[in-house]
């Protein structure tokens, strides 16, 4: 087991009034496997996406990262946890316009103290380039690339730590459906190759589908996306 969220409850305070989003969610996420998380805007998705990657932390209840329970260690641990074992792809990209492409997708490498010489660092950060097919366009700014290629740009940064976990916040929610499918595609076939465990937030059916498991987020609670155990959908379609 890579991930698991227990009982976790999360509340916004707006004009005085508490806003409940989150409601006692649970998951689990094995290594290796695949899981979506549907629901409608709003529902607590993206709420959810941070609190499971360390980067929000939860009113209740507990997220482990294997053995490590993110909000019962230390910031400094939690940080480095974050940095070494779990890669974030976001919908609006992220990518710092004042570095080039090569610089954005090492970034996470040279946070790491003790880490990859900057020699190692190029090198593989070339390489995951390669797999995304931008590597020719390596000293390129973001601000030079289209929405697509972006993005792809920061898949590539978010496996460059090897992490064991990748969390994906609609990555295609601000491309064309063509460009979108094609992120996709690289995005499971990266994963799969070098076996990360995936959780991927999305509205849309079709994406989900492509997990091996789909939940949905309904009235801060995470349910079987089709009444059953979350396994109910056939692998042959799902992939």
């Amino acid at each position: 087991m890579i991930l698991k969220a227990d009982n976790v409850h999360k509340t916004y305070t707006m004009a005085r009034k508490g806003l409940h989003i989150l409601r006692g969610a649970s998951l689990s996420v094995g290594d290796q496997e695949s899981l979506a998380v549907i629901g409608v805007s709003g529902a607590g998705k993206s709420t959810l996406l941070h609190i499971l990657g360390g980067l929000d932390r939860p009113e209740s209840g507990q997220v482990w990262l294997g053995d490590d329970p993110l909000y019962g260690i230390s910031s400094r641990k939690r940080t480095r946890l974050r940095a070494t074992q779990i890669g974030f792809v976001f919908q609006s990209y992220h990518l710092l316009p004042e570095m080039d492409v090569l610089e954005n997708v090492i970034l996470p490498a040279m946070a790491l103290a003790g880490g990859l010489s900057e020699a190692q660092r190029r090198k593989r950060g070339m390489e995951l380039l390669e797999s995304v097919g931008l590597a020719d366009r390596c000293e390129h700014r973001p601000m030079e690339l289209s929405g697509g290629e972006q993005q792809r740009v920061a898949l590539a940064r978010a496996l460059m730590n090897q992490p064991r976990l990748v969390l994906a916040d609609e990555p295609t929610g601000n491309l064309d459906d063509g460009t979108g499918r094609q992120i996709l595609d690289l995005l499971f076939t990266l994963t799969r190759r070098d076996g990360h465990a995936l959780v991927l937030v999305t509205h849309h059916r079709e994406t989900a589908l492509r997990c091996d498991r789909v939940l949905r987020l309904e009235q801060g609670v995470l349910v079987p996306a089709d009444g059953g155990g979350g396994t109910d959908i056939p692998r042959d379609v799902r992939r």
